[in-house]
């Protein structure tokens, strides 16, 4: 027996039955981090990088029953959420995630990257008074930091500000990812943690068309980070080094007119 075995880490998401996303992306991110990985499939997504089809949601007695028996049973040093897709899942999750020391990271989900819409209001309402003032760290990215401001972001200038506005009213740190912006410039991600700020630049890669979960795999990245001990601004900087080397080797596979594209695992 391992007397050393790997940190427990925990995803809290949909599942994307093509692989790119969502539980199986996170599970795929913790495994080359080497964390031991556990799930709670919140929801069945029908989708591909191109198309989302439908959305299953579980109802709340599963839900509940695999978190605690999960939480029950391991000792789980940090958590994330993915795709919650209704307010009824999350009070689920916030009710017995409050009783634990859990550092937890929230992947505000709420479009998916073909532009479908994935909540709604009731959905972030719950999001914003009872999951978010319980993380450590929530990752947004600019669309869906403007649904948690109800302001727009129209500029790098305004990053700094938006993320620290966001980290004081949940009282959380909060890393803002800045690819949505427009133009072909070098890409800054902005984190707020502490009453400081770090910004992280990389250069801009045009992400291939048809290529999703690179918000999932960044904050599952983060949480394999917490769970091996690392500060946040460290594992957030392991986290996006990850990813975008996940992006310069994403491949494709042709089906029929069109080809189907992956982050390159």
């Amino acid at each position: 027996m391992n007397p050393n075995p790997p940190p427990v880490a925990l995803s809290i998401a949909g599942s994307d039955c093509s692989g790119g996303a969502g539980i199986q992306a996170d599970l795929k991110t913790f495994l080359k981090h080497g964390v031991h990985g556990l799930s709670v499939i919140t929801c069945v997504v029908a989708e591909t990088p191109r198309e989302v089809r439908s959305i299953e949601e579980l109802g709340a007695s599963s839900l509940e029953a695999q978190l605690k028996i999960l939480t029950d049973s391991y000792p789980i040093r940090a958590a994330k959420t993915g795709l919650l897709p209704s307010a009824a899942s999350i009070q689920t999750i916030v009710e017995i995630l409050k009783k634990t020391e859990i550092k937890m990271v929230v992947d505000p989900v709420m479009i998916a990257s073909t532009g479908t819409p994935l909540t709604g209001e009731e959905t972030l309402a719950a999001m914003t008074g009872q999951l978010l003032p319980l993380a450590s760290l929530i990752t947004p990215n600019i669309p869906e930091a403007e649904a948690l401001l109800g302001r727009s972001i129209q500029s790098e200038a305004e990053l700094e500000s938006a993320a620290r506005d966001m980290a004081q009213r949940y009282n959380v740190s909060c890393l803002l990812k800045g690819g949505h912006l427009p133009g072909s410039a070098e890409r800054r991600d902005t984190l707020w943690h502490q009453d400081q700020v770090d910004h992280f630049t990389h250069p801009y890669i045009a992400i291939p068309n048809g290529v999703h979960g690179t918000g999932c795999t960044l904050s599952a990245a983060i949480t394999a980070g917490l769970a091996h001990g690392k500060a946040v601004p460290d594992a957030v900087a392991a986290g996006i080094d990850y990813v975008q080397r996940l992006i310069k080797s994403a491949h494709a596979w042709e089906h029929g007119d069109e080809s189907i594209r992956c982050l390159g695992w």
